[in-house]
């Protein structure tokens, strides 16, 4: 009799736990993936983005084959960013692209990390002073412009291309002004080679930003410093021809304007 009766008390304990309101220990057991996604709507239209994540979460992870899932996996992306977390935004876009490679949506997504690496390298560029650029990196920069490139690569006719493209010319302008920056500070510490590598790199790289005709008259000055007659009678070359380009270019807008075409 007295081993029966804790038997006794165990099974009436397991028994009671099982008749339990399921309700009472999830309170959303009765929810629909539409339910889900109407609240995480409503908390993104009231700025309560920590709210709307959970609830896009919670849709995907309770329905992940129903008609909301994928747009859960895209708005958790746009919930993150606008909660300001760069890392979890371009998980999220990461994984929607991943999971729908060949979905149209996936511009969005691209732009959404673009948009992520653009914002927190904005930071960056506003801390670069000249006696430590040669410090900082650029990663997070060069992140945004290989999101930013892609996007517009592949989704050329996308609403969202226009904009990237316009940031991805800022940014490059922005990149090679701070490696000119860098290479003059390697100038003035007379490290030639140094300089002539910084200066090299932005030609390489940002050919078409204001700053490559700044490289090229560094490469020259670290050239003729360092005594590499060759290289500076070849970037010398480069900069007469360039200056010839431009004064023709000149001369071609000059008529373009002075004989406007007439109709009748």
């Amino acid at each position: 009799m007295r081993l029966l009766l804790p038997i006794i008390l165990l099974f009436s304990l397991l028994t009671a736990g099982c008749s339990d309101d399921p309700t009472k220990s999830d309170p959303y057991s009765n929810w629909t993936a539409e339910d889900f996604y109407d609240e995480a709507k409503s908390a993104l239209a009231a700025g309560e983005f920590q709210t709307a994540i959970t609830n896009l979460e919670s849709l995907e992870a309770r329905f992940p084959f129903s008609s909301y899932a994928r747009q859960a996996q895209l708005d958790v992306a746009y919930a993150y960013y606008k909660f300001e977390e760069a890392d979890s935004t371009i998980a999220a876009a990461d994984r929607f692209i991943r999971l729908n490679p060949r979905d149209p949506n996936v511009a969005y997504a691209l732009y959404l990390k673009g948009l992520a690496n653009f914002n927190r390298g904005k930071g960056i560029m506003e801390s670069w002073f000249p006696r430590n650029l040669a410090d900082h990196d650029t990663k997070t920069l060069q992140d945004a412009i290989q999101d930013f490139s892609k996007l517009v690569r592949q989704f050329p006719d996308s609403k969202y291309s226009a904009d990237a493209y316009k940031r991805l010319i800022y940014l490059k302008n922005e990149l090679a002004e701070h490696e000119i920056s860098v290479a003059e500070y390697y100038i003035k510490r007379k490290a030639w080679l140094a300089a002539a590598r910084r200066a090299q790199y932005t030609v390489e790289h940002y050919q078409q930003t204001q700053s490559s005709r700044r490289a090229l008259e560094i490469m020259a000055q670290a050239y003729k410093e360092l005594g590499l007659t060759k290289l500076l009678a070849d970037v010398e070359h480069i900069i007469q021809a360039n200056k010839t380009e431009a004064i023709a270019t000149a001369e071609i807008e000059t008529e373009t304007l002075e004989s406007p075409t007439i109709s009748n």
